[in-house]
């Protein structure tokens, strides 16, 4: 039997969208790009990938911060 993981069809999704040209968008079809995206956020977010990438993104912030002072 195939099973398909939804953040794996939700990312998949998301990069054949965002290959289009931007002039071809309306805006309803940029509005259904933001919703898959954060459909996409909300499915990866309790994963170990999502916690890795959160963790890395506080790395990132905290040394941005630290170098600003």
């Amino acid at each position: 039997m195939l099973t398909i993981n939804v953040g794996v069809l939700l990312a998949v999704i998301v990069l054949l969208r965002l290959r289009r040209r931007t002039e071809a968008r309306s805006r309803a079809d940029e509005k259904l790009t933001v919703v898959i995206v954060l459909a996409l956020g909300v499915v990866i977010a309790p994963t170990p990938v999502g916690e890795g990438i959160l963790n890395a993104l506080g790395q990132l912030a905290s040394g941005i911060t630290d170098s600003a002072h």
